[in-house]
């Protein structure tokens, strides 16, 4: 188990994060638009595999760049504001417009802008510091994307609207505490 443990706890980390998250949010657009889950579906793994294999890289590039020191201190205030981040529930603005490409090249699109700066591709980039090898963060965050997002295509509205989102924001600062806590502590590595 040991040697799943980046994968593991990136898929946590990011499944957490990504309840009531702006790209939640647009997962159930874009379902409601399209209708077509599978095309969305696979739009969402195509935009976070690729956005979340950039964000690793950099985060593991910047293992190499900035002293342990710096680096443990940098990491752990990110989580600490990633943690604060969270508790503070993402909307999208109702005139925001959607590509009117088909339901794939729309989704990956969307989904690949809307992670730029997003609180998840930020957590990508800080568990890359932590944790290896670089292949189990990027499959984790993946993952967490997925098991936050499909849900809410394939049922739509009436299972975002039973989620506990506060809890599950809750849930995620707590989870982003806690690693700031362990970082500082302990250290990168």
């Amino acid at each position: 188990m040991q040697s799943l443990h980046a994968l593991l706890v990136s898929t946590g980390t990011v499944t957490l994060a990504e309840i009531g998250d702006k790209t939640q949010l647009l997962a159930l657009l874009l379902a409601a638009r399209y209708r077509k889950p599978w095309p969305i579906a696979w739009g969402i793994l195509a935009a976070t595999v690729v956005n979340h294999a950039l964000s690793a890289w950099l985060g593991a590039e910047l293992t190499e760049w900035l002293s342990p020191e710096v680096l443990r201190w940098l990491v752990a205030a990110s989580f600490l504001a990633v943690a604060l981040w969270t508790l503070k529930p993402d909307t999208l603005d109702e005139n925001e417009k959607l590509p009117a490409h088909g339901a794939f090249i729309a989704t990956t699109l969307a989904f690949f802008l809307a992670e730029i700066g997003d609180k998840t591709q930020v957590a990508t980039v800080l568990l890359a510091t932590k944790y290896t090898p670089l292949w189990q963060v990027i499959a984790g965050t993946t993952v967490g994307m997925l098991l936050a997002n499909l849900p809410v295509v394939w049922l739509g509205h009436r299972f975002a609207d039973r989620l506990p989102l506060t809890l599950a924001r809750t849930l995620a600062a707590v989870v982003f505490l806690a690693l700031a806590i362990w970082v500082a502590w302990h250290g990168i590595g």
